[in-house]
């Protein structure tokens, strides 16, 4: 485990103490946790990014499907004549 010095504003080291206190946590905890769920979303976004690339690139290349054909077999889920997945 490192140690990393941070210096907190007056508007975020209050609240942070009275919710310390209401939790019966420490600071240090609450920090970490907070860290912890910024770094998760942040690599939820970064992956976003990636996916959304890689559509980008399989559009430009002409891999794409027809809205009709996307509509067509969603409309049939749930019928007796369910229709297989549109392939680009």
């Amino acid at each position: 485990m490192s140690i990393t010095s941070i210096r907190l504003n007056k508007d975020v080291d209050r609240p942070l103490e009275i919710l310390a206190e209401k939790l019966d946590r420490s600071k240090n905890y609450l920090i970490n946790q907070a860290i912890k769920e910024f770094l998760a979303k942040q690599s939820l976004e970064d992956s976003r990014w990636e996916d959304t690339l890689k559509a980008l690139d399989s559009i430009k290349s002409g891999k794409s499907i027809d809205e009709e054909d996307v509509n067509a077999w969603l409309n049939s889920w749930g019928t007796g004549d369910r229709k297989d997945a549109p392939n680009p």
